[in-house]
């Protein structure tokens, strides 16, 4: 019997060919560069979807701070609802990378059209807080193509025509900004209402953002 070394083919170049038993370990290495991540769905209703995303998909194009910021409203409306899984980066060398490699797994949420009631946004500077409201009087504020990345999401939502299980890439009902990396698992709706919304987010997006009364000051807490 003849060694396996001896029939190992060799490339044009004179190099020897990969070998065929490598193949399942370098697939082995390949899904376990793949997170699971838990999504929150804004809604205790949906709560609990598996999420699977691919590493460097981002849910933003710019570097976050790192540093979490909190968002309620008592009413959120919505038309053309999308949500997936996404990672988002830090600036290289943020000191806010802790053990996280600079990289937070976030659930995006994307709104095609969204009104919001009594808007509350804070983040904690270590000892104050910087604390926005809008939206508290008889105008609402309203966004075009709202797009949040969130690590935690509560609220008592509704949706219509809702869809879960899409693969993110063939979202549709959001426009292009709501569709998300090949692969990952998502849901969509026509629309979306969610009372007494709660959010930590690590990033915010729009097309346009309107807020009326707005006020910005500090505070000793938060929203």
């Amino acid at each position: 019997m003849t060694s396996s070394a001896e029939h190992t083919p060799e490339r044009p170049d004179g190099a020897a060919a990969p070998d065929v038993h490598d193949a399942p370990a370098r697939r082995g290495r390949v899904r376990a560069r793949r997170a699971a991540v838990m999504a929150v769905p804004a809604t205790l209703v949906a709560a609990g979807l598996a999420v699977l995303t691919a590493e460097g998909a981002l849910g933003v194009q710019f570097a976050i701070s790192g540093m979490p910021f909190t968002v309620t409203a008592t009413e959120l409306d919505g038309t053309g609802f999308a949500q997936f899984g996404g990672l988002d980066e830090m600036a290289e060398g943020s000191p806010n990378a802790g053990e996280t490699g600079g990289q937070v797994l976030v659930v995006t949420s994307v709104i095609k059209n969204a009104t919001l009631t009594k808007l509350c946004q804070s983040v904690d500077l270590g000892g104050t807080n910087l604390v926005i409201r809008a939206g508290e009087g008889a105008q609402k504020v309203r966004a075009s193509d709202l797009t949040t990345d969130s690590t935690e999401l509560s609220g008592d939502a509704a949706f219509t025509n809702i869809e879960i299980g899409n693969d993110a890439s063939t979202l549709n009902k959001a426009g292009p900004k709501g569709r998300g990396p090949i692969g990952v698992f998502s849901q969509q709706s026509d629309t979306v209402h969610i009372a007494n919304l709660r959010q930590t987010n690590y990033a915010t997006t729009a097309g346009v953002f309107k807020l009326p009364g707005l006020k910005l000051g500090f505070s000793g807490s938060g929203c």
